[in-house]
């Protein structure tokens, strides 16, 4: 059995644990497609938070308090920069982080494709999945907003860190994706799978820019696997993050009908055929959609691999 997860964030990160808890009990493999969106160039290194966030968590190097970054971290290197005023001061980096995105850059800056970079990280990490980014190629996530009267698009990491998402978002643009190409083995992995699954990431910063890439989309709607997505607001909240600010600048509702409406029908131009709501929202419709109520709260890996059953269940 082949399982393919889209996914990005944290909340995606944490999800891939119980996809490859069911994995390894039923002898299957998993691809993991992670979104790019977030990626960044800071202080002449390539940093890719989503890819990070997956490899870490995976490879058991993560954070679990902060649920981000290295466990047992240290900041020598941020805080100089900021002795130094070497901007961007609001980005925190790590010193055990920043030896991956040495290596990444400088693997980069030889040649290699970000796919076969993220290979390579991860013969270190075992994530126990196979990872691919959704591209190799630069496909951005900025946000257009309002600064002192001016209107201009800043990069999502300084609207969500450096002013911590309070700034209204007028629009997400997807820089690059246009000229995109999926990454190497994406469309094939789509194209094998028994199921696919959409984990309860962000759908409009971790989800959208994997779609926006030309190709994935259209992949997903021909593939032979039925495609479960899995609702990242429970009740009217987002499990965690920024999704509600994200979907009101989109005029989405915060709920789980309106991401499921959102992602869309297969029959009808969209991509699921079956969404997963909490028991919290047990009654949710999304026309065209199968939808079936569990808990979703992520708060171990059982759990979630109980999600996770429930998506590959063929009844």
């Amino acid at each position: 059995m082949h399982i393919v997860v889209l996914a990005g964030g944290i909340g995606g990160a944490r999800f891939l644990l119980g996809v490859r808890e069911v994995a390894r009990a039923r002898g299957a493999e998993v691809t993991a497609v992670v979104n790019v969106g977030d990626d960044v160039t800071l202080h002449g290194l390539r940093i890719c938070p989503d890819l990070d966030s997956v490899m870490y968590t995976l490879g058991g190097g993560a954070d679990p308090e902060r649920g981000w970054g290295r466990t047992g971290e240290t900041w020598v290197v941020k805080e100089e920069l900021a002795r130094y005023g070497a901007e961007p001061t609001w980005f925190g980096l790590g010193d055990k982080d920043i030896a991956t995105h040495l290596v990444r850059t400088r693997m980069l800056d030889a040649g290699y494709p970000l796919s076969a970079v993220t290979e390579a990280l991860c013969t270190r990490w075992e994530p126990g999945v196979r990872m691919i980014p959704a591209t190799d190629e630069r496909c951005e996530t900025h946000v257009v907003v309002d600064i002192e009267g001016k209107t201009q698009a800043i990069h999502f990491q300084e609207w969500w860190i450096r002013y911590r998402g309070e700034l209204p978002a007028q629009r997400f643009v997807f820089v690059g994706a246009e000229s995109a190409k999926p990454a190497p083995g994406v469309l094939d992995a789509i194209a094998s799978a028994d199921a696919v699954l959409v984990a309860p990431s962000n759908p409009v910063v971790s989800v959208a820019p994997i779609l926006a890439v030309p190709g994935i989309r259209d992949a997903l709607r021909a593939g032979p696997a039925r495609v479960s997505g899995f609702s990242p607001i429970i009740g009217n909240s987002p499990v965690r993050g920024m999704a509600d600010k994200c979907l009101d600048a989109m005029g989405v509702a915060v709920s789980a009908a309106g991401v499921g409406g959102l992602y869309g029908a297969r029959s009808a131009e969209g991509i699921l055929d079956r969404w997963l709501v909490d028991t919290t929202d047990a009654g949710t419709a999304v026309p065209g959609v199968e939808v079936r109520s569990r808990p979703l709260w992520m708060t171990d890996p059982a759990t979630t691999a109980a999600m996770v059953e429930e998506a590959l269940d063929n009844g």
